[in-house]
């Protein structure tokens, strides 16, 4: 089990997340990971269950204006690396959570019909200023949101 949080607005503060994504550290007790740019904050804290050296989160594409978070598991997630390598991404870890990133940077919004597994996800598409927040089919994972002045909030449970 892992907790993701995050907050999107003009006023953003490294605090604050680092205060949700504390709220979430029995989620994840082995890893804690931010992301801080401009009107967006991501925080992630990770139980290590699959690449356990290499998983750490948040991951990026080359040019890190990609960002992915999850909660949960891509169980096909195997085939969907091998589908992109072949169209030339390249992978440095053995992550579920790497695929994220090239998945949406090679099919957009779509890259989500090819995910199976349970989980919940947050990308940030830094060139488009568009945060993603989707859920697996099931939502297996929970992710709750909620607007908050100019900006939106979310995170794996209420209380972060």
């Amino acid at each position: 089990m892992c907790g993701i949080c995050g907050y999107y607005s003009d006023d953003i503060s490294p605090l604050l997340i680092r205060k949700m994504a504390e709220r979430l550290k029995a989620r994840g007790p082995d890893d804690e990971g931010f992301h801080f740019g401009k009107g967006i904050c991501l925080g992630v804290r990770r139980l290590s269950i699959i690449d356990i050296e290499g998983g750490h989160q948040p991951f990026y594409n080359e040019n890190r204006s990609i960002c992915a978070i999850m909660n949960g598991e891509i169980y096909n997630f195997q085939d969907i690396k091998k589908e992109l390598e072949g169209k030339g991404h390249l992978f440095n870890t053995h992550s579920d959570t790497e695929v994220l990133t090239h998945s949406y940077e090679e099919w957009g919004f779509d890259f989500v019909k090819k995910m199976r597994g349970m989980f919940a996800i947050a990308v940030w598409d830094e060139n488009k200023k568009l945060l993603i927040l989707v859920r697996d089919r099931l939502g297996i994972k929970p992710l709750y949101y909620a607007s908050i002045g100019q900006g939106i909030s979310f995170a794996s449970e209420i209380k972060s």
